[in-house]
């Protein structure tokens, strides 16, 4: 019988465990979950992912429930207001590509009548499915993240590297990294 991992990469984290064992990895097919997760992978650059998840509810206050219209009309005044917001990452790079983002993301929708039917298309609406034994087997990108992050970037959105754009896909469920031993393994 094989042994049963819960969350071990989350270590004692509560938050992080429950992430793991609700939605890391479970195909995505909301367009507003979708730039919610761009909108946080972008933000975790240089920090841990610990960090932004506990500071999930604070972006949701801050970049109106992620709703791509709302926030690609921010102005500059909402923009410094969002620079002294200690829910947030106070990073005026990564909140300006936020609102820049939005814009792209909304183009991506009027072009593909969604965001969910234009990213689906890289995996051919299927979830890559790959096995590993450790974490250390996990890439942190892969030719996918670097054909992904090139459309993006041609598209106009920023801080969408190849890695950020890796562990966008694993959130997502358009790649599914569960290790072997871990119970959310399908295979």
């Amino acid at each position: 019988m094989r042994k049963i991992v819960r969350c071990s990469w989350a270590g004692e984290d509560p938050l992080m465990c429950a992430y793991h064992d609700t939605e890391w990895g479970v195909p995505v097919h909301e367009d507003n979950l979708h730039f919610e997760l761009i909108t946080l992978e972008g933000a975790q650059a240089g920090l841990s992912w610990s960090t932004i998840l506990h500071k999930r509810e604070g972006y949701r206050q801050a970049f109106a429930d992620f709703v791509p219209e709302r926030v690609a009309a921010f102005r500059s005044a909402q923009i410094k207001r969002l620079l002294t917001n200690p829910a947030i990452v106070r990073n005026r790079l990564k909140i300006e590509s936020t609102v820049s983002n939005a814009a792209a993301f909304i183009k991506v929708q009027e072009a593909f009548g969604s965001f969910d039917r234009y990213i689906w298309g890289f995996t051919e609406g299927k979830t890559i499915r790959n096995v590993r034994k450790t974490t250390a087997q996990i890439p942190a990108s892969t030719t996918l993240s670097d054909i992904v992050s090139k459309d993006f970037k041609q598209r106009g959105f920023r801080f969408v590297g190849t890695t950020i754009c890796y562990a966008y896909l694993q959130a997502a469920g358009l790649v599914d990294d569960h290790l072997a031993s871990c119970w959310k393994n399908k295979i």
